[in-house]
């Protein structure tokens, strides 16, 4: 998808997934237009929305976004519910998303379903609660909202230029003319002339919708029950890294940025599962690494683990904590939405 795979194989490959990329186009095209010219298919829950999403899959940055809105909102004594999509939940009740939103904000309730607009439906009426944050929710329009914010990636922002499946484009660019507000993430790991060329593009589509600048800085070290230490605990150490996410190149960099020596690192796909066999195989590499002083993953990852050793190994999750330049020209926007 990057381009950067040489040779006949990669080239035809591409070319494969340009042409399937067509079709998904058309399919989008046909799906904005409906939500676009029929008010009827938009169905409004009773209470505000604000939407958090992306035009890119993979890992934005968009849960410390959503912590950050969520406890915003509960600390001026509003009620407020998270709904999500609730991607590789399986047949459990909630996915590693869940488990890591609970952690964080252990009394705002989280439903997590397919039909936003069913969960959104039993937060209003069997929860009471005032106003909807929907996790991922920029490409599902189904739901009425009031603010949709989008989150873009500095380190891979517009998906390689390309449409799923020939890059990581959820829609067209120009889908940005619906955003109300943009928060671009990990600015720290990039160029301030890349973040230039970023803001000039998304000035191209929306004229209007504020940019805000964040970087996602590391907040401590995280273990399985609970217990936090502080972060300068790994400045110096060397650490072998894993992780399951959409953008393991960006958890590196972060890792880095404590000051610790990133010895090998390990990525499995976005919302990976950590059976049996996973998880003694990263044992068994935690043992045959040269003398390291810890293992480290992300939060999602830590939550399906549940363990305080990985072969003998301290494991702990780097907590992560949004930070935003300016907050100041998205708190109105916010604030004209709340009851």
């Amino acid at each position: 998808m990057s381009g950067r795979a040489r040779g006949p194989f990669a080239f035809s490959l591409r070319g494969i997934l340009w042409l399937a990329s067509f079709a998904y186009r058309f399919a989008i095209w046909r799906r904005n237009r409906k939500f676009d010219h029929d008010s009827r298919a938009i169905v409004d829950c009773g209470v505000p929305v604000i939407s958090v999403g992306n035009l890119t899959t993979g890992g934005t940055g968009k849960t410390p976004v959503v912590c950050l809105l969520a406890k915003y909102i509960r600390d001026r004594g509003i009620r407020v519910a998270l709904v999500s999509r609730g991607y590789g939940r399986g047949e459990s009740d909630h996915n590693d998303e869940a488990e890591e939103l609970h952690q964080r904000l252990p009394d705002v309730p989280h439903l997590q379903d397919p039909d936003r607009v069913a969960s959104a439906n039993i937060a209003v009426e069997e929860l009471g609660s005032q106003v909807i944050l929907m996790d991922d929710g920029f490409q599902h329009r189904r739901l009425a909202r009031k603010l949709d914010l989008v989150v873009v990636d500095a380190t891979c922002p517009f998906g390689f230029g390309h449409l799923l499946p020939r890059g990581l484009l959820r829609e067209p660019v120009s889908g940005l003319r619906r955003a109300d507000a943009v928060l671009i993430s990990r600015c720290d790991q990039v160029e301030t002339e890349t973040l230039d060329e970023i803001e000039a593009v998304l000035s191209k589509h929306n004229q209007d919708a504020p940019v805000l600048r964040s970087i996602h800085a590391p907040l401590g070290l995280l273990d399985d029950v609970g217990k936090t230490q502080p972060i300068e605990d790994v400045r110096g150490r060397r650490v072998i890294a894993f992780c399951g996410i959409g953008n393991p190149d960006a958890f590196r960099r972060t890792v880095e940025s404590t000051g610790a020596t990133v010895v090998e690192m390990k990525s499995f796909p976005d919302h990976a599962e950590y059976d049996r066999e996973r998880i003694e195989s990263l044992a068994a590499w935690a043992r045959s690494a040269p003398d390291i002083d810890y293992v480290v993953c992300t939060h999602k990852d830590l939550v399906k683990i549940r363990r305080d050793r990985l072969g003998g190994v301290a494991l702990r999750a780097v907590m992560i904590e949004m930070k935003v330049e300016d907050l100041g020209p998205l708190l109105p926007l916010i604030d004209a939405v709340l009851p």
